[in-house]
């Protein structure tokens, strides 16, 4: 009797490549979008795409294809070039703050140890990829989650640490939190 060869799975060789960097990856929506023409209507999808290391940078981006998993490839190349870096204080954020984008905002407060991210879809998962572990958000205006991921990463790159606050005002720590 002949043994069969195992061929190692091509799903095993992709996600070994997506772990290598050590980012976290979320996919938060792929779009089909139409464009008619003369001949009928072009298909194409749109995928939008959060990438964290989960230690306080984010990053988000957008990719359009004929296909799927090109899509998604694309919005993961431009996501890791727009990583920005995000203060935190321990698991959770230093202040309350408002992230605006367009018609869309996100309040952002922070949390205590074991409260978990509470927020809804396209926000959790921008927290979950900057490293945020406890934090309380409200989404208003707009659900749109291209804005909302936009107006949550505004938010958070404008977040400023107690250190940040004291050197910019000429103070110590202690002085800056009263």
């Amino acid at each position: 009797m002949e043994e069969k060869k195992e061929r190692p799975a091509r799903r095993d060789n992709r996600r070994r490549q997506q772990e290598d960097d050590g980012l976290i990856k979320k996919l938060i929506q792929v779009n089909r979008v139409t464009k008619t023409v003369k001949g009928g209507r072009n298909m194409r999808f749109a995928a939008l795409v959060v990438v964290g290391d989960g230690k306080g940078s984010v990053g988000y981006g957008m990719g359009k294809s004929k296909e799927v998993p090109e899509a998604i490839e694309k919005a993961n190349a431009q996501a890791k070039k727009n990583m920005q870096k995000v203060s935190l204080q321990g698991t959770s954020i230093p202040h309350t703050i408002l992230g605006v984008f367009g018609r869309g905002s996100v309040l952002m407060m922070p949390a205590e140890e074991g409260t978990g991210v509470i927020a809804g879809g396209p926000v959790r998962a921008v927290m979950e990829a900057a490293g945020v572990k406890d934090v309380r958000t409200k989404s208003h205006g707009t659900s749109n989650p291209i804005n909302c991921v936009k107006a949550a990463i505004q938010g958070l790159t404008a977040l400023k640490s107690p250190d940040e606050v004291a050197a910019a005002r000429g103070k110590t720590v202690e002085e800056v939190k009263g």
